[in-house]
């Protein structure tokens, strides 16, 4: 008798996380909002005002705009989820010449993992669901952000690489804040 009443509270835990974490994603949307507006303000905060000197060197990483543009709210949100992780990707290394506020940034990078970890919770199905265009999409989007990585490099992580890399992770941002909006 102790063994099945065991398992039913395991289920009814089970079923209950279910819903609970079903329910978050339900709002993902509304939430992205928030986390993508402080996540602007953030990158604001963190840097002054971008360097004169710097608007000589601007460069065009093209971002793949078709990547949020599919049918699926599904494959939307793999597709943010993958923007999220290179956007921590690239904050996350030789930030030594960026003149900017650290703890802002630290806050900036905290926002960007908490928004990874909420919506691998919420994009299960895409482990089990592997669909071309996914696949498509995250190959656009690993050459973009690999674009950007290179420049960074060749600039060896100067003052002016980092400050177009950082209005291209706001430009970036306002994109998905404009698809968020939609869905």
């Amino acid at each position: 008798i102790m063994n099945t009443f065991g398992l039913i509270q395991i289920g009814l835990i089970l079923s209950s996380t279910t819903i609970i974490s079903s329910l978050q994603c339900n709002h993902l949307p509304l939430q992205q909002r928030k986390v993508i507006e402080n996540s602007l303000r953030l990158l604001d905060k963190m840097g002054k005002e971008f360097p004169q000197q710097c608007l000589r060197e601007k460069m065009s990483f093209r971002f793949p705009t078709q990547v949020l543009q599919p049918r699926q709210k599904e494959t939307v949100g793999v597709a943010i989820e993958e923007i999220f992780q290179h956007i921590f990707y690239i904050f996350s290394k030789n930030l030594t010449l960026a003149s900017w506020d650290r703890t802002v940034l630290d806050q900036f990078q905290n926002t960007i993992y908490l928004q990874i970890e909420q919506l691998e919770a919420c994009v299960i199905e895409k482990h089990t669901q592997h669909c071309w265009s996914k696949e498509v999409s995250r190959l656009k989007l690993k050459k973009y952000f690999q674009k950007i990585d290179c420049f960074l490099k060749d600039k060896q992580h100067d003052l002016c690489s980092w400050e177009i890399s950082r209005a291209e992770m706001r430009r970036c941002l306002q994109l998905i804040d404009k698809v968020t909006r939609k869905l």
